[in-house]
């Protein structure tokens, strides 16, 4: 047996479901999507709901979805029904970064992919597009906490197109730009000039590169692999419409006194992102909560389009071989 076939015997390889399999053999599109939103982002039963709405979003654009996430120690690239609806009903289901995949597979142990562990798995797999609500970043008050998502040095190393509506806006959006520069990580503005706010259609920062269709951003991609060098992410930064962003003036009000809230309970570390999250959910009637899912299923869309978009030219560019 070649090293290879004993690496994909291993117990701890990933698992390919049968239809993402063949698609990704058949260089036909396929849209990577995380677990944690299903998991420990949306309330029960709406999350079930939400993932296969998603799911069928994909489906609709001609695309196979690939939900990732770990069942009793196996890291499944893509779900059936039961498994989808394990992740969203199981209490126990834990939420797992990038660190924690080589614990949770040799454990046993079962949990839903933030967005470190799903593009991880992802381009592991050999899945080339995933879609996202927001990225994690540099959180405010770095200079004190040091506190950076774990996403951002991932994405550093990981060749995988990222199709998010920006990061989220409780983090400090200017030095997460800056970090992204500085660590390679291309970010273009999908009919954009103005880097997304995720729960707002701009953060008022500029991008650098705007595109305007999937085929543009599949040739982008292509570029990138004809370069080659560091293998890093690309970031598709996709707005959500104006029309279902949330109130520009109430995010702002809402997120003020909620930060202020933290700093006067000293509230640190991991702590401080579900706390703020959760302030602006009640601080706005719901109304962030359905922001994210209509940046969610925008970005999925997108995300779709553009694997097709790339299928679409890897198949083109099997043929000239």
């Amino acid at each position: 047996m070649s090293s290879n076939a004993s690496h994909r015997a291993h117990p701890c390889a990933p698992v390919l479901s049968d239809e993402v399999r063949a698609a990704l053999a058949a260089h036909h599109p396929v849209v990577a999507l995380e677990s944690t939103i299903i998991a420990h982002g949306l309330p029960r039963p709406r999350n079930l709901r939400v993932a296969e709405e998603l799911e069928g979003l994909v489906r609709s654009a001609g695309a196979v979805p690939a939900t990732i996430a770990v069942l009793d120690g196996r890291a499944r690239i893509g779900l059936d029904k039961a498994q989808l609806e394990r992740v969203a009903t199981d209490p126990a289901m834990r939420k797992l970064g990038h660190r924690d995949l080589a614990p949770a597979l040799a454990t046993g142990a079962s949990g839903a992919t933030t967005v470190s562990a799903t593009a991880f798995l992802a381009a592991h797999a050999g899945l080339r597009v995933f879609a996202t609500g927001g990225l994690g970043g540099v959180h405010r008050e770095w200079t004190r906490t040091q506190d950076e998502s774990a996403d951002l040095r991932l994405l550093a190393r990981t060749g995988i197109t990222v199709v998010c509506a920006g990061v989220k806006s409780i983090l400090d959006v200017p030095a997460t730009l800056q970090r992204l520069e500085t660590l390679g990580i291309t970010v273009l503005g999908y009919d954009t000039d103005r880097f997304p706010g995720f729960y707002l259609t701009s953060s008022g920062e500029p991008v650098d590169w705007t595109v305007r269709t999937p085929e543009e951003v599949a040739a982008v991609m292509r570029a990138q692999d004809v370069l080659g060098g560091p293998g890093a992410a690309l970031v598709v930064a996709n707005p959500v419409s104006e029309a279902d962003q949330l109130d520009p003036a109430l995010h702002d009000r809402v997120l003020t006194e909620a930060l202020a809230e933290c700093r006067e309970r000293g509230i640190a570390g991991q702590a401080v992102t579900p706390f703020l999250l959760d302030r602006l959910m009640r601080g706005t009637g719901g109304a962030s909560l359905e922001a994210n899912l209509a940046a969610v299923r925008g970005n999925v869309s997108l995300a779709a389009r553009i694997a097709e978009a790339w299928a679409t030219t890897s198949q083109a560019s099997a043929a000239g071989r």
